[in-house]
């Protein structure tokens, strides 16, 4: 028990071939691979937006100031 050899496997895929045949296979290994394109581009794009400098960042400068008319309220 625990390993299976490769006529199990064999008659395992035979069994499933003949249960939702060749086209309904097909079509799921079609959808599958569409599924893993759309979320590669997904992470692509999501990545992209990462490492792309938006709007309310300084381009990489230091931006000093000071704030007036604030105080801390003390314990």
């Amino acid at each position: 028990m625990g390993s299976f050899s490769i006529w199990h496997w064999l008659v395992v895929l035979v069994i499933v071939v003949l249960v939702f045949g060749t086209r309904k296979l097909r079509n799921l290994g079609s959808d599958l691979g569409g599924a893993v394109k759309g979320f590669k581009e997904g992470m692509k794009s999501a990545e992209e937006e990462i490492s792309s400098p938006s709007s309310h960042h300084a381009g990489g400068h230091t931006i000093e100031g000071e704030i007036k008319g604030k105080t801390r309220a003390e314990p």
